[in-house]
């Protein structure tokens, strides 16, 4: 028994390779690469992240986050019926076409995926290739579903808060004043590879409790689903590690209640519509709450009355080892006051061999860094500023 099960696992995780969510998320996310790449070009003449910065996170970030979830699935045996992997794969692929990397929520492609499974069950629904997958839907699939959607909301919680704001993207704008500001983008589509059990199967249940979350049959057989999460945010009146770390905790705390009353809903079936409607809406409302405040804030980064606002830096860029980070404000260099982004390169130049900056920190309190300055690096010192022009890009400084 133990050795059909594992070779059964085997099998199942061989077949995420035949997905086709896994290719076309790879794609999807080398395509937002290269237009964030266009776009750091446009505003600051020079890319800040490579092209496959997505294409990583995509791959690394939510290994660890999907293992955690699939022995959850295998402990607990949650069995998801094939004709809800086929309607979440359809889902997703159109989310991926809206080209809105929030839509890619587990809330909405699998709040959605939910309400189509109720509308069809009982209907006489002819679907090639996939016929028998539909018929052998019931009623009894519903708790499952909203279970998947809560464990899958606690991970798009932690891995917003965790990984969200890492190597966010700065970007140029025009505020509604016409004053230049900067703001900062983070997007990132993080895969999930986990693992579900499928209903009618060849393995029988090892246990005679075993799934607790059973949908009727006695018959599994387990198969790794790539489950894509999307998150995108656009900061502009904070740095956005708070911003962003923020939203995770409220997405993060929306899958625990939802996940509680997803399991509540196993013996109060009718729960189950209560708890997907709750999750479709409590995403879109941290969605716009979020959005809200940010614009309601002053904006962050822009043209500051002590210095030059650094609003980012490129990493391994001689700023960058000299420790200056976004939001640090430049007020000397060299003993030399700066108030404006040419008053900073002429100072750069009274010492073509050394660069002492006064700086003020986010938290407010005044440091010195400096550093010895080597050939070509004078004008390359890796800083991104906030053009004081109204123009329709900025400069590396």
């Amino acid at each position: 028994m133990t050795t059909d099960w594992l070779l059964a696992c085997l099998i199942g995780l061989g077949k995420l390779f035949l997905h086709p969510l896994l290719y076309v998320s790879i794609a999807y996310c080398l395509f937002i690469g290269y237009l964030r790449v266009k776009r750091e070009r446009h505003d600051f003449n020079t890319k800040i992240y490579r092209k496959t910065m997505e294409l990583r996170a995509l791959l690394l970030q939510g290994i660890i986050t999907g293992l955690i979830l699939s022995i959850i699935a295998l402990v607990s045996g949650l069995a998801i019926p094939m004709a809800a992997m086929v309607i979440m794969t359809a889902v997703t692929l159109l989310a991926i076409l809206t080209m809105k990397r929030r839509l890619i929520s587990p809330a909405y492609t699998m709040g959605v995926t939910f309400f189509i499974l109720f509308f069809l069950n009982g209907k006489d629904v002819q679907l090639p290739f996939f016929q028998d997958a539909f018929d052998q839907l019931n009623q009894s699939v519903y708790p499952t579903l909203v279970i998947l959607i809560g464990l899958l909301l606690i991970a798009e919680g932690f891995l917003i808060a965790k990984k969200g704001s890492e190597k966010a993207s700065p970007q140029l704008e025009v505020s509604k004043r016409g004053q230049p500001i900067g703001t900062y983008v983070s997007q990132r589509v993080w895969l999930i590879p986990m693992f579900v059990l499928i209903p009618g199967g060849e393995l029988p249940v090892p246990f005679e409790w075993y799934p607790i979350f059973s949908i009727g049959g006695v018959y599994l057989s387990p198969i790794v689903l790539p489950f894509l999460i999307g998150f995108r945010q656009k900061v502009h009146g904070s740095l956005p590690e708070q911003a962003i770390k923020a939203q995770g905790k409220q997405v993060g705390a929306l899958g625990v209640f939802i996940t509680v009353l997803a399991v509540i809903s196993y013996w109060y079936p009718i729960l189950g519509i209560i708890t997907a409607v709750l999750a479709i809406l409590g995403r879109e409302f941290i969605h716009y709450t979020q959005k809200n405040s940010d614009e309601n804030q002053p904006f962050y980064f822009s043209k500051s009355k002590l210095g030059v606002q650094v609003l980012g830096v490129i990493p391994e860029s001689p700023a960058d080892k000299m420790g200056l980070v976004k939001g640090d404000v430049i007020s000397k260099i060299n003993g030399v006051v700066v108030r404006e982004e040419e008053e900073l390169y002429r100072a750069l130049q009274k010492n073509r061999a050394y660069c002492k900056l006064e700086v003020i920190g986010n938290n407010e309190q005044m440091r010195f860094v400096q550093r010895a300055l080597f050939e070509g690096e004078h004008y390359e010192l890796g800083i991104l500023f906030v053009d004081d022009q109204l123009k329709e890009s900025g400069q590396a400084g």
